[in-house]
């Protein structure tokens, strides 16, 4: 974005950005709320991350363009893992969090709580066999 000797850096952050759904500008437009990113020295590329709400929506359809086709198609064990996933990436902290996934999920509210208990108790569970308590 300034010269040449910079495009290797912004290639290399580029599939970043793109996940986080993020935007690449011009150092020099950066905004209050824009990451600068620099290199050796020199400011080379502003990152605009998106608003919370736009980056659940965005990683729920890098999920199905990684599955191959759309979420609510996969089978429970796959909806599981997804849901997995978004609560280890922090989706349901997002206001309506929970609604947007079951929406994409082709599920209930209700069954979306409850994946996400099964994981909670999966992992107690795995914390007491690791510490050698008995249920």
């Amino acid at each position: 974005m300034t010269g040449t000797g910079d495009e290797p850096f912004i290639a290399a952050v580029k599939p970043l950005v793109d996940a986080m759904g993020g935007e690449m500008l011009p150092a020099d437009e950066a905004g209050v709320d824009d990451v600068v990113l620099s290199w050796e020295g020199v400011d080379v590329v502003a990152v605009r991350l998106p608003q919370l709400a736009d980056s659940l929506d965005h990683i729920l359809a890098a999920m199905e363009r990684k599955k191959g086709k759309p979420l609510a198609d996969l089978d429970r064990k796959s909806k599981q893992e997804v849901v997995r996933i978004l609560e280890a990436r922090g989706a349901f902290s997002v206001r309506h969090g929970v609604e947007t996934v079951a929406s994409a999920l082709g599920v209930s509210r209700f069954t979306v709580y409850n994946y996400i208990n099964a994981q909670e108790e999966k992992r107690a569970r795995g914390r007491r066999g690791a510490s050698g308590e008995s249920s």
